[in-house]
């Protein structure tokens, strides 16, 4: 069993490649740096989730992930980025209102706190962002800057001994018992039914267990996506071009982790004009080469068929998302009168 020492993202976008774990981790198979869209910042208690290696040898018929034979709903759409951050908000004071009257502080957080913060999960193919920001050093540091001012995180760690414990129970639940999710590789996923973080989004989601597959399964697909991608012939091609482009630059990588790999740590980066210089060379040879096209046409062929194969659980997140806007719209409202 792993416990993770944060609280469970509220947000309701579902991109979990986003969090404090996540933030400006270096993408090893398809080799882009991913700096995380979405930094969750830490917050004083266990997520309460568990994740117990249970791997199915065969699925039963209506197990999560199996196609179903009802057509897609046409009415269903992707929540907007606007529409996302009104779900976000409104998740987060849920969670302070609840922790408050179980007499604790809470201090919501934006669902992006460093806007120009971006994923490259296989190559940097912006030239205008990386002469900005070269490899993200400096985005990254402002997200452990975030981290370290993290006003919850300060108050959990004042609290004493007994209080801290009853917070962790407060915001997720004395045990992570009571939601059950199984990930599309067979693992099962476990979490408290109570708690803070449950009532949120329980009261924003109405159906907390099918949220709770629905978000389980949506954390895996981009990863799957991201190893799809990778391991195509084409993507292959593509990349020994750009390494082709590289080494005319005075570049020698065979592909773009081996590049990531090389780089220093964040807290260390490279000279400023280094570093842009190496990230806008990059972002050129993803684009003459193709690598850049070609990620990105792959990307969307192996999402299309993600989503197909995962249909059933991928409807559900959508339809929840959608039918919580009304309630998202006046919990904010209600929270601004008060």
């Amino acid at each position: 069993m792993r416990h993770r020492e944060d609280l469970a993202d509220s947000s309701a976008d579902g991109d979990q490649s986003a969090g404090p774990e996540g933030a400006g981790r270096v993408g090893r198979r398809g080799g882009g740096r991913r700096i995380a869209v979405a930094l969750t910042v830490l917050a004083p208690v266990v997520a309460g989730v568990v994740a117990v290696a249970l791997r199915a040898a065969s699925a039963p018929a209506d197990a999560p992930g199996r196609t179903s034979a009802r057509p897609a709903a046409s009415v269903l759409r992707e929540p907007t980025e606007k529409e996302k951050e009104l779900l976000h908000k409104a998740g987060q004071l849920l969670l302070r209102d609840c922790m408050r009257r179980k007499g604790f502080e809470y201090r919501t957080f934006e669902r992006n706190p460093v806007s120009d913060a971006r994923e490259f999960p296989y190559v940097i193919d912006d030239v205008d962002w990386a002469r900005r920001h070269g490899y993200g050093s400096d985005i990254e540091r402002a997200m452990q800057e975030i981290r370290r001012n993290d006003v919850n995180q300060h108050y959990f760690q004042g609290l004493p001994a007994e209080r801290r414990a009853a917070a962790l129970a407060a915001a997720n639940g004395a045990r992570p018992q009571g939601l059950t999710a199984r990930t599309p590789d067979g693992m099962t996923m476990t979490r408290s039914s109570a708690g803070c973080q449950s009532e949120a989004e329980g009261t924003l989601y109405q159906d907390l267990r099918a949220w709770f597959q629905a978000q389980t399964t949506a954390t895996a697909l981009p990863p799957m996506r991201n190893e799809k991608v990778a391991a195509e012939p084409e993507f292959a091609k593509a990349t020994r071009s750009w390494a082709t482009c590289m080494r005319a630059a005075g570049h020698d990588y065979a592909d773009p982790a081996a590049l990531r790999a090389a780089l220093p740590p964040p807290e260390r980066p490279l000279p400023r004009g280094q570093e842009v210089e190496l990230a806008v060379d990059e972002a050129d040879c993803a684009r003459t080469s193709g690598l850049g096209e070609t990620a990105r046409r792959l990307d969307r062929k192996h999402d299309a068929e993600l989503r197909r194969r995962y249909r059933t659980e991928v409807e559900a997140r959508l339809r929840l998302q959608l039918a919580a806007l009304p309630r998202a719209r006046s919990v904010i409202e209600e929270a601004g009168q008060r």
